[in-house]
């Protein structure tokens, strides 16, 4: 009997069907597109008024003195409760990494798990169902903490955050491509894409939001920013269970529970019993042999992530440290640094469908490659110009040039893994991301002190998707695999002759 595909029904891609089951993805989307902005505040605050941070911060600065003359002859002010330079910024950027780290460590094995998940609901969302409710808990519940002013019971809540964000987020990840057929995944992952940007477009608007219906109510000047900032969280959390709500009524994902024990039940004898017990070891033995990868497979999934590391880095550098070299190098105000990578966001939202139109046409790989040859020309020849204009070439190309990459990446990684394994690779995928994302700040901090410049952004970024190129050319495996649409083509050929 043919697969059903609840995304394809018919065997006919249905955006609708992708759009519904791309409101887990949404869930999260929000929830860190309000995490970023809003923890490094409450952080910066907590933490400031720590003693603890400020004693150790005071340590620092009477045994290096240097690095406080240092800072301050960059033009950094170092007038702290601590007499010198502070820890602060260094703490806040290491717990910064904790859903980063948490994702590398705990989302492929809960990407497993959910691979062997047997449930009425199928394998998926067992995991979404009880995480986004917990997730959105606690989330709602961290600002309420620490307005209480205690960093220990905020850290708790954080930590916990990130833990439980980590249990669900690969099996969100992984629930399009069960329900898509594997040559209409990079289709799927589009929509997917743009239900996580109106997502994190929420998430971003949220504070705005807040912020204007509150001075409606008690008048602009009557309220801190930090007072908004519990109802911005709720915005975040009751979208979460928006999503999860949508995903659990209206997406179908069949049964997983394993019928083996019902069949041998149905023996007559202890003779026939046995017999189907061998029966289904070698069956599942046979299945675990076949679903090892080959010598080729695995040398293209090891080269894939490495790519995908480095296109990371690259990426992952532009959007943490472009405020910085607009300030630095462009002259321009942080809001207007904003609406510059507004533009890059966009572009990338508007090229989503388009790029997953293309990864079918002409191939995910070659499309990825496309993506990252613009990306790279694009930046190089702003450097080697110099002109303004060319920023903005730089960002609406590359933005269109970054969803080319993103659509196409992961349907390639779970091709390489096949249908049974979309979980662990979905794991592989984030791993590899986060990877990046963990290490990429480090080392374009070291780029930047070395260079003396954040124009030094625009080389590190090609450098970085050359060897992202340079990777992927090795690729071999993780196209779209039609043969099996042949095949039952004709099959029914050969049905209708008879």
């Amino acid at each position: 009997m043919e697969k059903q595909f609840f995304c394809a029904p018919n065997g006919k891609f249905s955006a609708k069907r992708t759009i519904l089951t791309g409101f887990g993805f949404m869930a999260t989307s929000i929830a860190w597109a309000i995490y970023d902005p809003y923890i490094t505040k409450i952080l910066n605050r907590l933490l400031s008024a720590s003693a603890t941070i400020t004693a150790w911060s005071a340590k620092l600065n009477e045994a290096f003195p240097v690095l406080a003359k240092f800072a301050e002859s960059q033009g950094e002010n170092v007038t702290t409760a601590a007499g010198g330079i502070t820890l602060v910024p260094l703490f806040i950027g290491i717990i910064m990494t904790f859903d980063n780290i948490f994702g590398v460590i705990f989302q492929p094995t809960f990407g497993k798990l959910s691979d062997r998940c047997h449930s009425k609901l199928g394998k998926r969302r067992p995991f979404i169902m009880f995480g986004a409710p917990i997730s959105a808990a606690l989330f709602a519940a961290i600002p309420f903490a620490a307005l209480t002013g205690s960093l220990p019971f905020t850290m708790a809540l954080i930590i916990l955050f990130v833990f439980i964000m980590s249990l669900w987020r690969a099996p969100v990840v992984a629930l399009m491509p069960d329900l898509t057929p594997p040559e209409m995944r990079s289709q799927g992952n589009a929509i997917i894409n743009l239900m996580g940007g109106v997502g994190g477009f929420i998430g971003m608007v949220a504070g705005t939001i807040v912020t204007v219906v509150m001075g409606l109510i008690l008048g602009k000047g009557n309220f801190t920013e930090e007072q908004t900032f519990p109802y911005v969280f709720l915005i975040g959390a009751v979208v979460m269970i928006i999503g999860m709500l949508v995903v659990r009524f209206t997406v179908q994902e069949e049964d997983s529970r394993v019928q083996i024990r019902g069949e041998i039940n149905q023996a007559q004898d202890e003779a026939a019993k046995r017999a189907a017990e061998k029966e289904a070891k070698k069956a599942q033995a046979a299945a675990l042999k076949a679903e090892k990868l080959s010598k080729g497979e695995r040398k293209s999934l090891i080269f894939m992530l490495m790519g995908l590391f480095f296109l990371f880095c690259g990426t992952n550098a532009i959007t943490t440290f472009f405020a910085l070299f607009a300030a630095e190098v462009l002259g321009k105000t942080t809001a207007q640094a904003t609406i510059m990578m507004a533009i890059f966001a966009v572009c990338s939202a508007v090229a989503a469908l388009p790029a997953g139109k293309l990864g079918v046409k002409i191939g995910r790989k070659k499309t990825i490659l496309l993506g990252l040859v613009t990306f790279m020309v694009v930046f190089l020849l702003y450097v080697v110009t110099r002109s303004f204009a060319l920023i903005w070439v730089a960002l609406v190309l590359g933005g269109a040039a970054n969803m080319f990459i993103t659509v196409n990446t992961l349907p390639l990684v779970l091709e390489i893994g096949g249908i049974d394994k979309v979980g662990t690779f979905t794991g592989y995928y984030y791993t590899a991301t986060f990877s990046a994302q963990i290490a990429s700040p480090i080392l374009y901090g070291m780029v930047r002190m070395v260079s003396g410049s954040y124009l030094s952004l625009f080389y590190y970024s090609p450098a970085a998707f050359l060897l992202a190129i340079l990777c992927i050319l090795i690729v071999k495996h993780g196209e779209a695999d039609t043969g099996w649409v042949e095949e039952a083509a004709k099959k029914a050929r050969e049905e209708n002759e008879d």
